[in-house]
């Protein structure tokens, strides 16, 4: 049962209350709210009309209250009016999408653009632009954009908007919030940690357990998901994957290491220069033997690094996103039998690697996803005013 707030702060408490019912469990009628929050029924019709008023909230047809119970007007989240933007710099491409609150994807478009040939500066202007665009188009379709957040493909600090490293890029402490400067609160996060909540909320991560999202893209990272929430380790840099060492006499990476997994298995050591990874699967299906001689060595080498982090963490899956989605037939198989050969003595059963059901979408839909987490766990911090602008 969700717990009442009683303070100071009770009506902001009790909302989040109410609205985090409503995501959890809804359509519920105002009866049922009350007995699942243990708030009286006065009060949360009260919170239910204001959650209303905000464009938060609508009633839905009628449902019955228990076996026995007289029907009543069902509540639910609305998706009419608040949304989030979710915003993704990458090394070879930007992302935008906006998502309401009831997790409907609205709108999502990726522009294709080679970002280690540009500026910090440049990159961004490119991405503001983007955002600005989905934002007029949100506004056309009467929705009010709440607040965004940046996947990012390196480590970053939550707290001022900033990546500290992206080697990939070539980037060093970009204050990426602060230099977007959208019209809205602006936050920012590592591209694989939102990945794997893409996953979790738009894919099929809430059926999997404890999972171990990897996103393949020209780098590697990965984002752990347990019990339902992501693990992001003392310092927020859990996850960097790619920079598992799988052969330490290998060739150098930009992190500075030698024989990183991405060099084995990231986007530039599977593709040509220039060639796109829907031109690899046509090699594939095609059965040439270069491509699946490619796929056959990443797989490996991405097996070899798995296995390090199942010792590790020991997840029930794994899931393969990114690049690595729609080469899944490809990888999947060596990556198992690199995982069964170093795991096989020790453990009954090797994690299941599964296919990612969003994809290169992931990121960009996590990053939204985690702006609608900040909106139902603090409604009364965007509730909207009767112009339809977030009351920030």
């Amino acid at each position: 049962m969700a717990q009442a707030v009683r303070h100071d702060s009770m009506r902001a408490g009790n909302l989040a209350v109410v609205l985090g019912e409503l995501d959890r469990s809804g359509p519920l009628t105002r009866a049922a709210l009350a007995e699942t929050t243990g708030l009286t029924k006065t009060t949360v019709s009260k919170l239910v009309g204001d959650l209303i008023d905000a464009g938060m909230a609508v009633e839905s047809g009628t449902v019955r209250d228990g076996e026995r119970g007289r029907p009543g007007v069902a509540v639910r989240l609305s998706g009419h009016r608040v949304a989030a933007l979710g915003l993704e710099i990458n090394v070879d491409y930007l992302a935008a999408c906006v998502v309401d609150l009831s997790r409907t994807v609205r709108l999502i478009r990726t522009q294709a653009v080679d970002n280690r040939a540009a500026s910090p500066a440049d990159v961004i202007g490119r991405l503001r632009r983007l955002a600005t665009a989905l934002l007029a188009d949100a506004a056309a379709q009467g929705l009010s954009v709440a607040g965004a957040i940046v996947a990012l493909p390196g480590p970053v600090d939550r707290s001022t908007g900033a990546v500290h490293r992206a080697p990939n890029l070539g980037w060093r402490d970009v204050t990426v919030a602060e230099t977007l400067a959208l019209p809205l609160p602006v936050l920012v996060d590592n591209e694989a940690n939102l990945a794997a909540l893409g996953e979790l909320w738009f894919g099929s991560g809430a059926s999997l357990g404890d999972f171990l999202h990897v996103s393949g893209e020209i780098g590697i990272g990965a984002g752990l998901v347990v019990e339902g929430a992501l693990f992001r380790g003392a310092h927020g840099f859990a996850g960097e994957l790619g920079h598992v060492v799988v052969s330490p006499d290998g060739p150098p990476c930009r992190c500075g290491g030698t024989g990183c997994l991405e060099r084995y298995a990231g986007q530039d050591a599977l593709l040509p220069p220039g060639e796109e990874i829907a031109e690899l699967v046509a090699r594939l299906n095609a059965g040439e033997p270069s491509a699946a001689a490619a796929c056959e060595r990443a797989g490996s080498a991405l097996g070899v690094a798995l296995t390090t982090a199942v010792n590790l963490i020991d997840p029930d899956t794994i899931v393969l996103g990114g690049i690595f989605a729609p080469l899944f037939p490809w990888v999947s198989g060596p990556a198992e039998q690199a995982m069964r050969k170093r795991l096989g003595q020790m453990r009954a059963r090797v994690p299941a690697l599964v296919v990612s059901q969003v994809g290169a979408d992931a990121a960009t839909l996590g990053a939204a996803g985690q702006v609608i987490q900040r909106i139902i766990a603090d409604p009364g911090a965007f509730l909207l005013t009767p112009q339809g602008e977030p009351a920030l």
